[in-house]
């Protein structure tokens, strides 16, 4: 019988957990075995009895290290060399991030499952796309973030005192964390207009009741429904027209991002320098590749000379622990559906979304794309 493993989240300010108490049911029904470190649960409140009245058995790391046959993370373990051959771990891994620890990592016989490279056109794989359940999240916190660290209401209100005009809220980037914030900052009452280089996302953004920012440049959507990477000029026109519009408004919220690579910049010093005071910039897309705000920091708020304030917005998932844990476990319950066998594992190198995600196996690097960047990075 196989052994489903969740461990406690080992990175700074994680406080997501890659199983909920309310899906150990479902893998017991499929005849699995659960075993969860004693604490994983407790920073989305989950306690340890929560999972044991579920059917879990809440154990120590060691333990569920060595009685586990699926290890489930949402992030790489720290101490991921304690896994032995055989084992499979599932998570968000971003392989391409570390090529050469990831490499480590399969030198040990482990098979390495990364959900970040799941195929998200495939109708079948919508279920397992954690990206897009965080994503979510993610959008819906950083207008949170935006409504507290602005100084005045975002909402319209009419009062004995006078009436205060609705704050004007721009969302640059249109995927699922762009839409998600122009529906929350609209939802909160503020006059949200939305900004993609993608054609097709800028009716999404009409779609949410937002206006639609239109610059004089040419539309750049890529490979999977991401933005591609703009040329030398396209990129100058664009920021040059950015940087003009952004000064126009009081809270500006940017979530485009680049997978495994560098976000690109849209918020310039010059458009800060521009901004009134008291503006406020959330950079969702912060993080230790860069940002689209300069000068944010990854879990740092700047507040400058000027008096703009810029939330560098890292790991906004986890600043909503609850419900981004609920989404994503019901992502890997999806995976697992689809990866268990008659009580065994059994990846199909021929079904196209193990293709996709079977980052490691058999000691070696399988997924092409990890393959080449561990290559690149480490020496022959």
């Amino acid at each position: 019988m196989t052994t489903i493993g969740v461990v406690r989240e080992t990175a700074a300010g994680e406080r997501r957990v890659a199983l909920v108490p309310e899906d150990v049911g479902r893998l017991r029904r499929d005849g699995l075995q659960v075993v969860v470190e004693a604490g994983a649960g407790s920073g989305a409140w989950y306690a340890d009895t929560d999972y044991a009245d579920a059917g879990a058995t809440v154990t120590s790391r060691v333990q569920v290290y060595a009685d586990s046959d699926v290890l489930l993370c949402v992030t790489p373990p720290e101490d991921a060399d304690a896994l032995h051959a055989g084992q499979v771990l599932v998570g968000l891994l971003a392989p391409r991030r570390d090529p050469v620890r990831f490499r480590q990592l399969a030198a040990t016989g482990v098979t390495a499952i990364s959900l970040d490279l799941l195929p998200r056109t495939l109708s079948r794989a919508q279920a397992m796309d954690a990206l897009t359940s965080q994503a979510n999240v993610a959008g819906y916190k950083a207008a949170l973030v935006a409504a507290d660290a602005y100084g005045a209401y975002l909402p319209m209100l009419m009062t004995a005192a006078g009436t205060a005009r609705p704050a004007r809220v721009l969302v640059l980037g249109a995927g699922v964390a762009g839409l998600q914030a122009l529906a929350t900052a609209r939802r909160l009452g503020a006059a949200v207009t939305g900004y993609d280089v993608r054609e097709a996302a800028r009716e999404d953004i009409a779609s949410t009741g937002a206006a639609v920012l239109t610059l004089d440049v040419p539309a750049a959507t890529g490979e999977g429904g991401y933005a591609r990477r703009l040329s030398e000029d396209e990129a100058r026109a664009q920021q040059e027209a950015l940087d003009t519009a952004v000064a126009g408004f009081d809270i500006v919220i940017t979530t485009a991002q680049v997978p495994d690579g560098r976000p690109p910049l849209l918020v310039t010093a010059a458009a800060l320098e521009a901004m009134r005071p008291g503006s406020v910039v959330v950079d969702a897309a912060s993080g230790p590749l860069g940002g689209n705000v300069a000068g944010s920091e990854p879990g740092r708020t700047v507040v400058s000379a000027r008096g703009v304030t810029v939330v560098g917005a890292a790991d906004l998932p986890a600043r909503v622990p609850k419900a981004a844990s609920t989404a994503y476990s019901r992502n890997l319950c999806a995976l697992l559906a689809g990866l268990i066998r008659d009580g065994a594992v059994a990846v199909d190198p021929d079904d196209e979304i193990h293709a996709a995600v079977v980052v490691a196996r058999d000691g070696e690097v399988v997924h092409p794309a990890v393959r080449a960047a561990t290559s690149e990075e480490v020496p022959s």
